[in-house]
């Protein structure tokens, strides 16, 4: 069996404690020891993996994740891109995320149907490097919803199916469980990026809702919302939605509503987005005027506030910030996290629990997220300490190994072996441990 001792080590483990320095032994695909005491662990045939005091942690988990959406200008473009150069473009996007240190995505909406579920099985079946995917449909909406950009004269896709009705909601449901998604996306209210006005107004009725939400409990799927609007909120918490993305316009009894049901939802501000069109959307016609009137500069004003109350109430909030558009584009994912530290007021050890430990909680899996023993071996070495300052996981290069599953998917020579890097090598990747 093959093993790994990662030594000379300061360890965060995932929790909301300091992190110390340390040990930890990897076998196969588990952790099996973690010592808090340097050169506690004997293990002489292991490879022995000096991290000349590096930074231990678990690895990164996306919680609102568009891998698919091709870092596009308009949501028109997401339909323009043919499906083989989609399917192309996001398995490049997967093998990024991973060397950003993102060992896991939960998709919060596939570009198309299938997308999601065929990288995510060529992945798990070892044909392409990446990170775990939890597939998502792609994102349901009505006519006039979030996504749909048909004119009445003029046929127009983009990353959405459009269902209304009741009957038509369960086909869609029916349809993307036969493809073999994991979670079901439903936009349950507008948003102003489309309409001015639109985030604040719920999409569907509730029998739409409840009807969408019946089928996937049926069907054993996990369901996750778009809901800025108060009362697209509620309709997510009556039903039984585990995924609730953004909550902008929420008030009163909302707020107390979301506590009640604290341990079964995971929230996503994803604030990414909204950060990057306000302060560098200009270039792609977000500007100022702009982003008054589609709301998202009052979003951006009042999300810090939301969020500090949502914190204080026990909720789990993870970052996830929408990125697969131009001005917000895949890759600079860890960005939400200092947006986390420098506008919400979370702080970095919050912050990193919320991307590991309940990153794992929300992917499904019991052993996922920690660096514990018998926890599964997602780990990175981070050259740095994000403890104090947080932005140093947005450089890939501050990245020196990444490992999934007990694969070493990255391993920077240039920090490991600086003879090699004087002979021109610098990353290794996708090397088993063997």
């Amino acid at each position: 069996m093959a093993r790994l001792l990662f030594t000379n080590v300061k360890v965060f483990d995932g929790s909301d404690g300091p992190a110390l320095p340390g040990e930890v032994l990897v076998e196969d695909n588990l952790i099996t020891r973690v010592e808090h005491t340097v050169g506690a662990i004997e293990a002489p045939d292991a490879e022995r993996i000096d991290g000349k005091g590096a930074f231990l942690m678990p690895g990164l988990v996306e919680a609102h994740s568009h891998l698919s959406y091709g870092n596009v200008t308009t949501l028109e473009q997401q339909g323009d891109i043919p499906p083989e150069e989609n399917v192309l473009n996001t398995i490049k996007a997967a093998e990024l995320m991973l060397m950003s240190g993102f060992t896991s995505l939960y998709s919060a909406a596939s570009a198309r149907m299938r997308t999601d579920v065929v990288v995510r099985n060529a992945i798990d079946s070892g044909q392409f490097p990446g990170p775990r995917i939890r597939a998502a449909s792609p994102e349901i909406t009505c006519t006039g919803g979030l996504g749909d950009a048909r004119l009445y004269h003029q046929n127009r896709t983009t990353f959405s199916l459009i269902a209304d009705g009741e009957l038509e909601l369960r086909k869609i449901i029916r349809t993307a469980w036969r493809e073999g998604v994991d979670v079901i996306k439903l936009n349950l209210s507008g948003d102003g990026f489309v309409r001015p006005g639109n985030g604040e107004q719920t999409a569907y009725t509730e029998q739409e809702v409840a009807a969408a939400a019946q089928e996937a409990q049926l069907r054993g799927l996990w369901m996750a919302a778009h809901a800025r609007s108060d009362s697209s909120v509620k309709l997510a918490l009556k039903y039984g939605f585990r995924n609730i993305y953004h909550c902008d316009y929420i008030e009163g009894e909302t707020f107390d509503l979301l506590e009640e049901k604290k341990d079964s939802i995971f929230l996503a501000p994803a604030i990414g987005m909204i950060y990057a069109s306000v302060h560098e959307g200009s270039p792609w016609g977000l500007t100022p005027e702009v982003n008054e009137v589609i709301g998202y500069k009052k979003m951006l004003d009042t999300c810090p506030g939301v969020y500090a109350e949502l914190q204080k109430r026990g909720l789990r909030i993870m970052p996830g910030g929408d990125y697969g558009f131009a001005w917000n584009p895949i890759g600079n994912n860890a960005r939400d996290l200092e947006h986390f530290v420098e506008l919400l007021g979370f702080s970095p050890t919050y912050t990193l629990m919320s991307a590991t430990k309940w990153g794992g909680e929300c992917m499904g899996i019991d052993n996922l997220g920690m660096i514990k023993e018998g926890w599964l071996a997602d780990v990175l070495l981070v050259d740095g300490d994000p403890l104090d300052d947080i932005r140093i996981l947005q450089d890939r290069d501050n990245i020196v190994m990444v490992l999934k599953d007990g694969v070493i998917h990255k391993r920077d020579l240039r920090y490991f072996d600086p003879a090699a890097a004087d002979r021109g090598a610098t990353v290794a990747t996708a090397e088993r441990i063997v």
